[in-house]
Formats: structure tokens, sequence, C-alpha cells
């Protein structure tokens, strides 16, 4: 089973304003709403491939409630913690030419609600794979993903870590099987700016010697670059299409992967992680199967 974790999930709603005016009454165009957060979104796209996972994290009040509905009717399978306090955040993003977002912060997250997440994580076996995803919240102890995956180490269960900076590099010694850097982040966690391919896959496989299994580096316009676990490199170019949405192409990129790599054929994890990740970024909202594949078909074809 493929178990996503999402700490802070949120609804996401996309407001389309024709031509926007601080300080006035703006009359929107049309508007969308969107259940998500990384982990919620990776959950999404494996079931748009055929796979399930189980949805875990917290959620508050009315709006949590709305969230794990929403959840369930896209057909996934959902254990959220509710918290007593507070209510789960509703991220306004103002389209109008250019991109204006205003993210809630989300509920207090207590001690106790940290201890029935581990609990829920007891029950992952042999073979399972848990995704991390996204920044942690201010509510939680920044070593909370280094928590988690000290509670698995041992258990065989693949770990795949999509986070930046130290928040990634301090997991690398539980060894996970995927990280997810893009290649300015990469060079930010060594502190060098990386000028061309050959020195992104450079600092790839010092990740590589780190601990992480596969490292899969995005590079926008330039594709992604993956260096696997078996010291193999692989490059992949981009999908050609008109780039309509910035949510959730990283995420739906993870899931591809996740799903390509079940096979154990790490070229193909590639190009359909690329696929998945275009598909998203040429909707308005996250892939969708035929999407995904009719991409899919374009890269092979390249």
């Amino acid at each position: 089973m493929i178990y996503t974790v999402t700490f802070n999930p949120a609804i996401d709603y996309i407001v389309h304003i024709p031509k926007m005016q601080v300080g006035c009454v703006n009359r929107s165009g049309n508007e969308e709403i969107y259940f998500g957060g990384k982990g919620i979104n990776v959950s999404f796209v494996l079931n748009e491939l055929g796979i399930k996972s189980k949805a875990l994290g917290f959620v508050a009040g009315f709006t949590g409630d709305a969230i794990e509905k929403g959840v369930t009717e896209r057909g996934i399978e959902a254990d959220f913690i509710h918290l007593e306090k507070g209510f789960s955040r509703i991220n306004v993003k103002i389209k109008s030419g250019s991109e204006t977002e205003l993210n809630g912060q989300g509920p207090q997250i207590s001690e106790n609600a940290i201890e029935m997440l581990f609990e829920k994580l007891s029950f992952l076996e042999s073979g399972d794979t848990i995704v991390l995803a996204g920044s942690v919240p201010n509510t939680l102890p920044p070593d909370i993903y280094e928590r988690i995956l000290a509670e698995l180490s041992g258990r065989n269960v693949r770990a795949v870590v999509d986070a930046t900076k130290e928040l990634l590099m301090n997991v690398l010694k539980y060894k996970p099987f995927l990280i997810k850097p893009n290649n300015h982040e990469l060079g930010e966690m060594f502190g060098v700016t990386l000028n061309d391919k050959d020195e992104i896959v450079k600092y790839a496989f010092r990740l590589r010697e780190m601990g992480a299994r596969n490292v899969l580096i995005s590079m926008a316009g330039d594709g992604a670059v993956l260096v696997d676990e078996n010291d193999e490199v692989h490059s992949c170019g981009v999908c050609s299409g008109k780039v309509k949405n910035s949510v959730g192409a990283g995420d739906s990129m993870v899931a591809g992967f996740i799903a390509g790599a079940m096979s154990g054929d790490y070229e193909k994890a590639l190009h359909l992680g690329t696929a998945s990740g275009g598909a998203t970024a040429f909707s308005e909202g996250l892939a969708k199967h035929d999407e995904i594949y009719e991409l899919l078909k374009q890269l092979e074809k390249n």
C-alpha cells in the first residue's frame, strides 16, 4: 500500500478576475475549488494511474470535513486525524494576468495528534511506500520527517521525500527511496550555482552518496534528470503544451515516478513522471489519465 501524508491540507479557492484592481471591489469571471495539499495531490494522480493509496494527515473544522469528503468522493481512502480546535486552511489564488496567492495558516496540531499519526504509521508493513511532501507547518516540530523515518527504519518501507534544504538533507541517513529537488533547490543544498546538466548530475551523485537511493532533479524547461539506485543517469526532455497551472506539477511528477517505478524500470518511471507533471501544468487542475498517456506517447516518440 502507498500512504501519503499531508500535514496541512487545504481548500484551494481559485478566482479568475479579468482585471484585478487593488483597493476596489473586484468581480470574478469564474471560480474553481480544489481539495489538496502535496500528499493529497500525489494520491489523486496515483488514482488516475490506477494505483490505490491511503491519505493520512490532519484536518479540522468544517473545512476539514469538506476536504475529507472531497478526497473520498474522488475514490481515495482517507484516514485523517480530526483536530479538536481550529479549521483546515483555505488558500485563495487570484488569477488576473499574473497569479496572487493568499495562503491560510492552518490549525494547531497537538502532541496528542502527532502520537495518533504515529499509531497509524505503526501499521505500515514491508513493501509499503510512504510519501512525505512539502514544508512542515510551524505547529509541528521541525524534525517530524526525521521522527517518522526513524520510526519506520528497518521495516523495509520505501520512503519518498519531496522537500528542500535541511528538511531533505536530514533524512538522507534513512536512505529514502526517492527524493525530488529541482535544480535550484539542489544548488541551495550545497551552496553552489549549477550552470549545466553535468554539474547537476555531479551533485545528484553527492546525494546518492549521502543515502538517497534515487535522485530525481526537475529542471523546468530543460526537462529532468534521474540518478537511479544503480548509479545510472537518465535524462528526459519536456512535454509540449501551454502552461496553465503552477500548482501540483511536482506532486504529479512524484506520483508518476512512483507508478512507473513499480516495474523496476527507472527509464519508464522518469518518462511517466515527466508526463504526469506536464499534464498537470497544461491543465486547470491535476492531471487526468488520458492527458498523462497522451504526453507519455509524445515523450516516447521523441
